[in-house]
């Protein structure tokens, strides 16, 4: 897709679309296919992942300058290995930033996700909701919210070691 314009704007087109759904529309959209439990948590997980990672990859191969994909082939690599050697490891820190971004995203969607019985911390908040308990619901909100800063941390740990590029 980095390298067909119309296929990329069709696919990003098509991933944002499936992006702007609420995540509790997506789950009751998926409940009475999948039923009820992990399978639609996990689909939905994935379908909220999806457009933010091919966006991160589409934008950093798109960064890959020419000269740099031109010396590639100069040197004899077919375009596979071209994008396997060159460009996919210089669009690898704009690819991680991505990561970054969907690995917050689907914490916050697995916490809702208690809704349609797939367990986790939201579930924790959920029963503190349903029995009036304060502290359950700030216990679980605090553990979600403290995955996704270490989380977020940790992906930009492994980004800052990335090489810088350009």
């Amino acid at each position: 897709a980095a390298g067909r314009p119309r296929l990329s704007a069709w696919l990003l087109g098509s991933a944002s679309l499936l992006y702007s759904l609420p995540t509790l529309a997506l789950f009751a959209l998926l409940v009475p296919v999948l039923g009820l439990g992990c399978a639609p948590a996990l689909l939905a997980l994935v379908t909220y992942a999806l457009p933010v990672l091919l966006r991160a990859l589409v934008a950093g191969l798109a960064s890959v300058p020419a000269p740099v994909k031109e010396a590639a082939t100069g040197m004899g690599l077919s375009p596979w290995q071209r994008r396997w050697r060159v460009e996919l490891p210089l669009a690898l820190p704009a690819l991680l930033g991505g990561l970054r971004v969907a690995s917050v995203t689907l914490v916050s969607a697995a916490t809702v996700a208690a809704y349609i019985s797939a367990g986790g911390l939201g579930t924790l908040i959920l029963t503190g909701l349903d029995q009036g308990h304060t502290e359950k619901i700030l216990v679980g909100a605090g553990l979600v919210a403290a995955m996704a800063l270490l989380l977020d941390q940790a992906l930009g740990a492994v980004q800052r070691r990335l090489p810088a590029v350009g």
